[in-house]
């Protein structure tokens, strides 16, 4: 397949899956977790992907901005008024218990799978047909249009989420480009969510230890 069909064809198929076959299969949390793994090694194995897991750059970015998100975290579980905003937040974990959500299905269902789709397949095959630059644009693009229909079934704004979540992609991608590995990306994304699911609950119990305190 010449560069160009590639490309397309790596665009689109990841956006199909997460908009319209995955939702269409009526999978909860296990079921999807394990759908969405599926597909990413399938992606990967048909489109070449490299992501180089093992890489000790990789790791090594990918620990020091773990790190930092997990410093963010701590410190607006110390502030009040972000501790106040964190409590109100919304559970992120349907039907499973917190435990299995970030050890289960944040690290494979959301982390393994799109690292492994976008940093670690599709941006080397859009590095390729259109350039880095292009590239860059392109695949944050596509990562924030995957999370289209998650966002309706949660309830989010889409136009939000997908800026947000393209954003992401920036970051995620300058980090792969950086080291020539998803590893540091991978971390990075895994210390965001699990610290986006977490965060809440320790907020509440906060509140509630120093409602009892007093």
């Amino acid at each position: 397949m010449s560069r160009l069909p590639k490309a397309v064809a790596a665009i689109g198929i990841p956006l199909a899956w997460s908009n319209l076959v995955r939702p269409g299969l009526g999978l909860g949390p296990r079921g999807r977790s394990a759908a969405n793994a599926g597909f990413a090694t399938a992606y990967a194995l048909a489109f070449g992907g490299a992501p180089n897991w093992l890489s000790t750059k990789g790791f090594r970015y990918g620990a020091v901005s773990a790190a930092l998100v997990a410093a963010g975290y701590g410190a607006a579980l110390a502030v009040p008024s972000a501790r106040k905003g964190l409590a109100a937040a919304a559970d992120r974990a349907p039907d499973v218990p917190i435990a299995e959500w970030v050890g289960v299905h944040i690290p494979i269902g959301t982390v393994y799978s799109e690292e492994l789709v976008f940093r670690g397949t599709l941006e080397p095959v859009l590095d390729h047909a259109f350039g880095p630059a292009a590239a860059t644009v392109i695949g944050s693009a596509t990562f924030g249009l995957w999370h289209i229909h998650p966002a309706r079934a949660t309830g989010d704004s889409v136009p939000l989420t997908v800026a947000v979540t393209a954003a992401g992609g920036l970051v995620f991608g300058w980090l792969r480009r950086r080291t020539a590995s998803a590893t540091a990306p991978a971390l990075l994304h895994l210390a965001t969510n699990v610290g986006g699911a977490l965060a809440p609950q320790c907020a509440r119990h906060q509140s509630r230890w120093r409602a009892h305190a007093h």
